[in-house]
């Protein structure tokens, strides 16, 4: 079974509710397990990290101007949806240096829309939204590493 192959089963395993696959053939065995409670457990804070960053401290403090831009965020917070990272790699913005970012702040995303691409062990994975919204944040620079269940892009569902 060639890396290709592993990656493709990984997709599978990651988009279905599939706990753990083995398959043996004549290369070798490979077991593929997903890892609920890391996920359960991952997903809550990382979020929070995120949503609650030293910005809105620093924005009061300046001026009583600033203090009205956090109370509009706030509200919203509490709908945004995180598109987090899949697996482990780097994350890239654009599917070629050449090429216009794929997802912005303010860009309109449906279901199945490429938002970012992840390079892991030499593939270039292109990640796909699997919601309608805004993305108001993207949470991580470009060509930076990300682990598996980072959170990537703040989305306002439509």
């Amino acid at each position: 079974m060639d890396l290709k192959q592993i990656h493709e089963l990984i997709k599978i395993i990651n988009k279905s509710n599939i706990g753990e696959i083995s398959i043996e053939d004549k290369d070798g065995k490979v077991t593929i397990k997903q890892k609920e409670e890391a996920v359960v457990t991952v997903a809550q804070p990382a979020p929070q990290v995120f949503t609650t960053a030293p910005q809105p401290v620093a924005q009061p403090a300046p001026a009583p101007v600033a203090a009205a831009a956090p109370p509009a965020p706030a509200p919203k917070a509490d709908n945004l949806v995180t598109i987090k990272s899949p697996m482990i790699g780097t994350f890239y913005r654009r599917s070629s240096p050449d090429k216009p970012l794929l997802a912005e702040v303010g860009s309109e995303i449906t279901p199945g829309k490429v938002v970012c691409i992840i390079e892991a062990m030499k593939l270039f994975n292109e990640i796909e939204s699997e919601i309608k919204g805004t993305i108001v944040k993207v949470l991580v620079e470009d060509a930076s590493p990300v682990e598996y269940d980072q959170p990537l892009f703040l989305v306002e569902p439509a």
